[in-house]
């Protein structure tokens, strides 16, 4: 039980809106990857990158809102519950599809693979790679484990003396410092191999290893979603203020991700300003598809809520599908575009919902009975808003802090 609720209450709101986000999300990056395979898709595809900041943006304010909740009705959060939540909900499909790729090579995109304990300790982003990788997706994962080793601590530090002005300050800082690192590392870590076309020190090679994999240089999505959940949860009077404002603020998201791919985010100008840029445009998107209403109940579309909820598994095993069906129908597929978006994705769909009966959704179960069985709640009581009327938090309640 939480309080006097059953886990499974926490799951039954789902917002249609955020589940669109999700899948647009993770059909981004997967048409991205699949563009290298062979097939010809619009050049809207070619920015796919973006989707992983879209992930992390939604995940800051998930994640977010599952912290901050109790704070707002009073109590504290259980950071034993936090992590073994955390670890349920990533570690066993993350660690089957790390098996297999171990032990099947024939599964790997690529002929190389990083040594296991980068991925057994979500080294991967942090560690320099030469060459064409398998399973190299799996460094936005390594920011996220590390955005789940982060949150705590800096919530606690910021909840010892609460105060708007401190908050924003302290995320100002971090946004600040973000822009002022990486500027850095363009400047004298990466520009001056701008030449260097090949190669462990080539250009390309240090910007991913120095910019665009490690997490001190990522934060800025995952900063954007924790912010806006602190809004929603501290401040609902803004967050209603900003729900009267979505046709707004979906068009000030769009018109800021137009402004982004305007920009070269491997030039010095978009090493500093991409980040951010995206991290801004897609908060304002979220905001737009939050919550509920007339507008967002018609973007319930069929399938929508069934692909948001395997994206983590279709993320895992995608490139591993598309490696597959290359292998095995790559002749009969070339030339021919339309059936081959139709087969890799079907394909990847169908690995994806394996994955998820039979190891990411009994793990999430039995994660909800260790919750509810064991000798003291492992959450906080005020973890619903439900059991806490009155309060800032009683009107967050549309934050669906049960999927993740």
């Amino acid at each position: 039980m939480i309080g006097r609720l059953p886990a499974a209450s926490l799951m039954t709101d789902r917002q249609p809106g955020l589940d669109l986000l999700r899948t647009l999300a993770i059909a981004w990056v997967m048409l991205y990857h699949l563009v290298s395979y062979g097939v010809a898709l619009p050049g809207v595809v070619n920015y796919g990158w973006m989707g992983v900041d879209l992930f992390f943006v939604l995940s800051g304010y998930l994640i977010g809102g599952q912290v901050l909740l109790p704070y707002a009705c009073g109590s504290r959060p259980r950071w034993r519950a936090f992590m073994l939540r955390r670890a349920f909900r990533v570690l066993p499909a993350y660690l089957v599809v790390l098996a297999l790729y171990a032990l099947c090579p024939l599964v790997r995109e690529s002929e190389g693979l990083r040594p296991l304990w980068q991925f057994l300790s979500f080294t991967v982003n942090l560690t320099p790679g030469e060459g064409r990788l398998a399973l190299s997706h799996a460094w936005s994962l390594c920011v996220e484990e590390h955005f789940y080793l982060l949150l705590p601590p800096c919530v606690l530090l910021l909840a010892r003396h609460p105060g708007v002005r401190k908050t924003a300050a302290f995320a100002l800082a971090l946004l600040a410092g973000g822009i002022v690192l990486r500027a850095w590392l363009w400047q004298y870590e990466v520009g001056p191999y701008l030449s260097v076309g090949s190669g462990a020190d080539s250009f390309f090679v240090r910007y991913v290893t120095l910019i665009y994999n490690p997490t001190w240089a990522r934060l800025d999505g995952l900063l954007a979603g924790v912010v806006l959940a602190a809004t929603h949860v501290f401040r609902p009077a803004w967050w209603e203020l900003g729900a009267r404002w979505k046709p707004l603020f979906l068009a000030a998201g769009l018109a800021g991700l137009a402004l982004a791919v305007q920009c070269d985010p491997t030039s010095h100008l978009g090493a500093v300003v991409v980040f951010p840029l995206m991290a801004l445009s897609f908060a304002c998107c979220l905001i737009a598809c939050a919550g509920k209403g007339p507008v967002l109940e018609r973007l319930r579309l069929p399938g929508v809520a069934f692909v948001a909820t395997v994206s983590f598994s279709l993320y895992l095993t995608h490139k591993a599908v598309y490696h597959l069906v290359r292998t095995q129908f790559g002749d009969v597929l070339a030339g021919a575009d339309w059936l081959a978006l139709g087969a890799y994705n079907l394909a990847a769909l169908a690995a994806a919902t394996l994955l998820y009966f039979t190891v990411e959704r009994p793990f999430l179960r039995l994660r909800d009975r260790l919750l509810r069985t064991g000798r003291k709640p492992l959450s906080s009581p005020a973890a619903h808003p439900a059991v806490c009327p009155g309060t800032a938090a009683s009107a967050s309640a549309a934050i669906p802090m049960a999927r993740e």
